[in-house]
C-alpha cells in the first residue's frame, strides 16, 4: 500500500513539473509572440508621450500615432507651445503639415519604411526582424526587447529598447545612442488595435481648417541673427548679409573651410491660402520640430524663424548635427527676450 503511494506522489511531481515546464515562457516566445501579435493588425491608434534629449534640453510632446492599412498619421504637439505638426502618409503621399502656418510639405518618399519609427509599433518589428542578433530577456515588471535601429540621417542613434509589462503589451521605447545614453524615449499610454476613424482621418483635407488659429506676425525683420553652436572642423563663417524681401528681411550666412554650407533665416509667416511646398526628401525629426531633408538641403522652422542649410559637401546626419545646434542658439535668444 505504501508503496502505491509513493509511485502515484511521484508520477503526480512529474506531472506537476511537466506541466510548469511547458508553460514557462523564453525569452525567444516573448519576442515571437510580440511579433506575430502585431504583424496580425491592420490597424491602431497609439496615444502617448514622446520626450528628445539634445544637449542638456529635453524636449517633451504628446504623440497620437495611427493607421490603417497603408496610411498613416501621426500628430505631434509640443507640450510648452502647443505647436502642433502631422505627419500624414494618405496613399502614395507624404505630408508634413504645420496648420497654425497654413503650410504642408509633400515628399516623394518611402515613409515610414525607410527608416524606425518609434512611436510606430509595426516599425518596431520591422527593426526586431531587420536584426538577426536581437532579444529579449525577463525584468520584474515585463520584458525588454533589445534591437538595431536603422535611422539613415541620424548615425547617432543605434539601438532601442522595446519595453513590454508582464502581460506582453508595449509600454515604453527607449533608443540609444553608442553610448548607451538615452536620446528618445516614447511612453505609451494606450493602443487600440479595433480603432474607429473617420473617413476623411487619412486625407489632407481633413487637416486644412480655417477655423484654427494661425500664429501671429510679430515681426518682419529678424532682432537676433542666429548662429550655429556646432560647425565642422577647419569651417568657419566668411559672410554675413541681410536682403530686404517683400516679406521682410532675410540673413545670409555663409561658411567656408573643409565643409562649406550656407544657412538661410527669415520670420516665418502663416499662409493665407493653404500652401503645397514639393519637396524631393524626406522627413525629418529634430529635437524641436519636423524638418524637411533633400540630399544637401535642410529646412525646418523654430521659435517662429524659418530656417534653411544647404551644402554640396555635408551629410545628412552633419546637416541635422547643424540644424540642431541652430534651433538651441534660437531657443536660447527666445528665453532672453
Amino acid at each position: 500500500m505504501k508503496i502505491k503511494l509513493k509511485k502515484k506522489f511521484v508520477v503526480f511531481v512529474l506531472l506537476v513539473l511537466m506541466i510548469t515546464g511547458c508553460g514557462k515562457k523564453t525569452s525567444g516566445d516573448v519576442k515571437e509572440n510580440f511579433i506575430t501579435k502585431i504583424e496580425k493588425k491592420n490597424s491602431y491608434l497609439m496615444k502617448g508621450t514622446m520626450n528628445i534629449t539634445s544637449n542638456e534640453d529635453v524636449f517633451s510632446y504628446n504623440v497620437t500615432a495611427a493607421k490603417d492599412k497603408e496610411n498613416y498619421r501621426v500628430n505631434l504637439i509640443n507640450q510648452i507651445n502647443n505647436h502642433e505638426q502631422v505627419i500624414l502618409k494618405s496613399g502614395e503621399d507624404v505630408y508634413v503639415v504645420t496648420p497654425s502656418l497654413n503650410k504642408s510639405f509633400k515628399f516623394q518618399s518611402e515613409w515610414p519604411d525607410n527608416g524606425s519609427q518609434g512611436y510606430l509599433i509595426d516599425s518596431l518589428v520591422k527593426d526586431i526582424k531587420n536584426d538577426s542578433e536581437s532579444k529579449s530577456e525577463k525584468v520584474d515588471d515585463g520584458y525588454i526587447i533589445t534591437a538595431k535601429v536603422n535611422y539613415p540621417n541620424n548615425a547617432n542613434l543605434i539601438s532601442e529598447k522595446i519595453y513590454l509589462n508582464k502581460d506582453e503589451d508595449i509600454t515604453k521605447v527607449e533608443i540609444l545612442d553608442e553610448s548607451g545614453n538615452v536620446k528618445i524615449t516614447v511612453n505609451y499610454t494606450s493602443v487600440d488595435f479595433k480603432p474607429t476613424f473617420k473617413d476623411d482621418y487619412f486625407k489632407l483635407e481633413s487637416l486644412i481648417d480655417n477655423n484654427i488659429p494661425l500664429e501671429e506676425e510679430t515681426s518682419k525683420t529678424i532682432d537676433d541673427i542666429v548662429y550655429p553652436l556646432y560647425l565642422p572642423k577647419n569651417t568657419y563663417l566668411n559672410s554675413k548679409d541681410v536682403v530686404s524681401t517683400d516679406e521682410g528681411n532675410r540673413v545670409i550666412l555663409t561658411f567656408t573651410g573643409d565643409s562649406p554650407f550656407t544657412l538661410v533665416e527669415e520670420v516665418s509667416k502663416a499662409s493665407d491660402e493653404f500652401e503645397i511646398i514639393p519637396v524631393f526628401g524626406e522627413p525629418l525629426l529634430l529635437s524641436q520640430t519636423m524638418g524637411a531633408l533633400s540630399s544637401n538641403s535642410l529646412y525646418w522652422t523654430s521659435n517662429k524663424i524659418d530656417f534653411y542649410i544647404s551644402s554640396n559637401k555635408l551629410t545628412g546626419t552633419e546637416l541635422l548635427t547643424i540644424a540642431e545646434s541652430v534651433s538651441s542658439g534660437a531657443l536660447s535668444v527666445a528665453k532672453e527676450k
